[in-house]
């Protein structure tokens, strides 16, 4: 199993509690995120990660070099870093063609590493997770059930969608190595289309309703996490998040 960690966006809106710096170098006690991501991945056994680097990127070339102990990294530099992070999942085409399972991660999200073990260990190919405690709103991408079947996951909802069950997404995904050719195919068809700006959740939520691939949430409901997009998340990752990890 190989994983992949995209960390090439500006993350603008934590400039200022940031220094202008990637967010996954964002630190909580006395680690960055980054530095937590590649731990938790080695502890799991996941000897290689590709990670997509863009926005300063040879800052993040300097702090994963000083680690000691981690997963080996294969790089791949989004120079288009700016457009939709799509084009960040395509920019690592060679790991979903690796012919092995494959984790896709956000790397702004800071979380309990049973979180990660859950989704490693499931017994199910293609894995989505699940948080059916979440506050509603605009910003969470969310997950919506029909009798266990994924039948929506955007931010926004139709007014008509019918569904028994609704969470969060976490950010964390797994593939089988078909599942992840077939998103890498559908990554370089929306660059062909001229939709570079989308996020790569536009090509995970085909995958989900396409209906050739089952796709499976495991619910992570309980389990403290959080993604760190605004100054007042780092707050709370501080005060509510963080305790709970430790």
């Amino acid at each position: 199993m190989r994983a992949i960690i995209l960390a090439a966006g500006r993350g603008s809106r934590l400039a200022e509690c940031n220094n202008q710096r990637p967010k996954s170098l964002l630190s909580f006690d006395q680690e960055s995120l980054m530095q937590r991501h590649l731990r938790q991945l080695r502890a799991l056994g996941i000897r290689t990660v590709h990670l997509v680097v863009g926005y300063q990127a040879r800052e993040l070339y300097r702090h994963v070099g000083n680690m000691a102990h981690r997963a080996a990294v294969v790089w791949h530099e989004n120079p288009r870093f700016e457009e939709g992070s799509v084009i960040s999942l395509l920019c690592a085409q060679e790991a979903l063609h690796c012919g092995e399972p494959v984790l896709i991660m956000d790397a702004d999200v800071l979380y309990h590493p049973a979180i990660l073990q859950r989704l490693a260990d499931s017994k199910h190919d293609n894995v989505f997770l699940l948080d059916r405690d979440f506050t509603p709103g605009d910003e969470p991408v969310k997950i919506c059930l029909k009798d266990g079947r994924i039948v929506e996951f955007r931010k926004r909802l139709a007014d008509s969608l019918d569904y028994d069950t609704i969470g969060e997404s976490v950010g964390f995904f797994r593939l089988a190595p078909d599942a992840a050719a077939w998103v890498a195919g559908r990554c370089r068809a929306y660059d062909q289309q001229g939709r570079g700006d989308q996020p790569h959740e536009e090509v995970l939520r085909d995958f989900a309703l396409q209906g050739s691939f089952s796709a499976v949430c495991e619910d992570i409901t309980g389990l403290p996490w959080i993604e760190i997009d605004f100054p007042e998340d780092v707050q709370r990752a501080k005060a509510e998040v963080l305790p709970h990890i430790k």
